[in-house]
C-alpha cells in the first residue's frame, strides 16, 4: 500500500474532510487491532475543516473493528449532532470539545484505556528519555494531576485542556494517556507510540535517562521524519487488510 506523502496538496474543504474522516475510521480499527477499546472506552476526534467548532467521531455502539466512515457523526459545539444519526460517548464530547477549542493548531485528539498507559498514569510521574520513542515526548507532555477520572462536564474537559497546554500529550492521573496532532494520523500514531513508551517505563524501573541534549536531538530527528504519522501508516499496513473497507 502506498502511504500518503506529507507534501500531498489538499485543495478543497471536502477533500480535507474526507481525508480526516477516513483516518478517524482507520484509527478506530487500529485501536481494535491492539485489542483496545473493546468496552467502548476511547475516542478519536477530527476537527471539521469548515465548521471549526465541531468535530467528527464514531457514533456510540459501533465496535471499533467495524468502524466505517459512514459510522462517523459530526458533533456540534453544544453536543448536538450536525450530521449523522445515533448516540455519542458524552465523555468524549466533554473532553475533546475543550481541547480542540483551546488548541486551534490541533486537528485531532486520541484517548483510549490501555494496559500500560492507565497504570502508568496512576503513578503520576513524567515521561523520561529512557528510550528512543520516549524522546519524542521529552519536554512535550504534561500531567493532569486531578482525581476527576469520570469527566462529566465541559469544565472538567477544560481543566484537561489547561493541563495539556501547548504539549502533544497529557497523562491523565489514574485515567490514562491522551495525544493531539495537527492531523488525525499524527495524533493516533503518537498515541500508540506513547502507550509503548509507558510500557517501557513500567518495565524498566531503574532505567538511566539520557542527557537533555541527547534527548532533544533525538526528538528533533523524530519530528523531522514525522514519526507519529509514519507509525500510523505502518500500523495500517500491518493490521488492516483492506484499508478501503472503511469508506
Amino acid at each position: 500500500m502506498n502511504r500518503p506523502k506529507a507534501s500531498t496538496s489538499i485543495r478543497s474543504i471536502d477533500e480535507v474532510r474526507a481525508q480526516r474522516k477516513r483516518q478517524v475510521a482507520l484509527g478506530y480499527r487500529l485501536l481494535a487491532a491492539q485489542r483496545w477499546g473493546d468496552l467502548g472506552d476511547g475516542h478519536i476526534s477530527a476537527r471539521d475543516p469548515e465548521h471549526l467548532d465541531a468535530f467528527w467521531m464514531l457514533r456510540w455502539g459501533v465496535s471499533y473493528h467495524n468502524a466505517r466512515v459512514e459510522d462517523l457523526v459530526l458533533v456540534g459545539p453544544d453536543g448536538d449532532l450536525l450530521r449523522g444519526d445515533g448516540g455519542i460517548n458524552i465523555a468524549a464530547y466533554y473532553i475533546h470539545k475543550p481541547i480542540l477549542d483551546a488548541r486551534p493548531d490541533a486537528a485531532s485528539a486520541c484517548h483510549v484505556h490501555t494496559p500500560w498507559g492507565t497504570p502508568f498514569s496512576a503513578e503520576v510521574r513524567p515521561i523520561e528519555p529512557i528510550s528512543q520513542e520516549a524522546c519524542g515526548f521529552f519536554e512535550d507532555h504534561a500531567i493532569f494531576d486531578d482525581e476527576e477520572v469520570q469527566i462529566q462536564s465541559l469544565e472538567g474537559g477544560a481543566r484537561i485542556a489547561a493541563a495539556l497546554g501547548a504539549n502533544r500529550a497529557v497523562i491523565l492521573r489514574n485515567h490514562g494517556i491522551l495525544t493531539v496532532g495537527d492531523r488525525v494520523d499524527e495524533a493516533v500514531g503518537r498515541f500508540v507510540t506513547l502507550e509503548r513508551v509507558t510500557e517501557v517505563h513500567m518495565k524498566a524501573r531503574e532505567a538511566k535517562p539520557i542527557s537533555r541534549d541527547a534527548a532533544l536531538y533525538a526528538k528533533a530527528d523524530l519530528d523531522r521524519i514525522q514519526a507519529g504519522r509514519n507509525a500510523f501508516w505502518a500500523l495500517v499496513e500491518r493490521h488492516i487488510d483492506a484499508p478501503t473497507a472503511v469508506e
